[in-house]
């Protein structure tokens, strides 16, 4: 073992490595420095590094929870730097419907294909016109909050039927 990672002479906690730093040429007055590193992790660091692990595994699932937070973070943002983009913003939500209309003319879908596309329709016509409400007023402002939420957990809801695996 190198005499830099030895401790001499002194004996060391369990768990606990020691290095010694050699002095630097030139001060041969100073003290060498003593690096204590411990051997374990501390239990927040674990737990953080699990929680970390499970949400990188679960990545794909969470898109919704993730976009959701993105836009609450983004609506904040242009809150207080520009909210008159919350009126910009409103014109675009209409889109979604103008998007169902064009799809059924080009592909005209019944039953549970036309139910899809309403439904999306509607769940992305609600979160647009929440982002533009949020933008203008700010996001947490009366109900916002609250539609925020439930905006999420039902697109949360239907990512999670979408993606299910068989």
């Amino acid at each position: 073992m190198s005499s830099r990672t030895r401790a001499r002479g002194l004996k060391s906690a369990a768990g606990v490595h020691t290095v010694h730093i050699p002095r630097q040429r030139g001060r041969r007055g100073a003290q060498p420095f003593v690096i204590v590193v411990p051997e374990q992790l501390s239990l927040t660091r674990e737990v953080a590094g699990w929680v970390g692990r499970m949400l990188w595994r679960h990545r794909g699932a969470l898109a919704p929870t993730g976009l959701a937070l993105l836009a609450l973070a983004a609506a904040g943002v242009l809150h207080v730097k520009a909210p008159w983009a919350g009126l910009v913003l409103a014109v675009l939500a209409a889109g979604p419907s103008v998007w169902v209309l064009l799809a059924q003319r080009r592909r005209p879908g019944t039953g549970s294909v036309l139910a899809w596309r309403i439904g999306l329709a509607l769940l992305a016509t609600l979160a647009l016109a929440w982002f533009a409400a949020a933008v203008g007023v700010g996001p947490l402002t009366g109900p916002l909050a609250l539609l925020w939420l439930l905006i999420w957990g039902t697109a949360q809801t239907a990512w999670l039927i979408v993606r299910r695996t068989h």
